[in-house]
């Protein structure tokens, strides 16, 4: 289920998958264009973001490969869950994201949507890939970070 953050977003799902495969270098919000049955999914919190990453057509961008699964309650009227939903950004956004993904080799990938004000909202981030060497230096400062808060906790230390 969704849950409330600080700042009055509701945090509906979040890419951990993402985190951990990529250096993230910009963050930007975007709107998203959804149907109806789309957001009541949302709201039960029924979306995957794993392999989903932001294309680039005709001057818009769409966010590809995220799963929405279809409302429990709809009927023939409900969404395909795998279609590309537009994201809703300035064109400048847009081009300067393109750019970046075009020239430099970047990828453009969400981090997590959220209700923001009753609209949904992505955060999407330009990222560069992680190498094996740098997912193992991660994970060896983040085994660090844990031990040295559970010496702090505990009093050793």
């Amino acid at each position: 289920m969704a849950k409330t953050t600080t700042s009055g977003e509701k945090l509906i799902a979040s890419n951990k998958k993402a985190m951990h495969d990529y250096f993230v270098l910009q963050k930007v919000e975007a709107g998203l264009a959804l149907t109806g049955t789309e957001v009541k999914s949302l709201r039960d919190g029924a979306v995957n973001l794993k392999d989903s990453y932001i294309a680039f057509e005709r001057g818009e961008a769409y966010l590809t490969g995220a799963h929405i699964s279809p409302y429990a309650h709809g009927n023939r009227e409900n969404h395909d869950p795998e279609r590309k939903r537009k994201l809703l950004l300035h064109r400048r956004e847009i081009e300067k994201l393109h750019v970046q993904v075009t020239e430099k080799g970047l990828t453009v990938v969400p981090l997590r949507l959220y209700f923001k004000g009753g609209r949904v909202k992505a955060e999407i981030a330009v990222v560069r890939v992680k190498k094996l060497f740098d997912k193992r230096e991660s994970e060896k400062r983040r085994e660090i970070d844990r031990e040295m808060a559970v010496a702090v906790k505990t009093g050793r230390g």
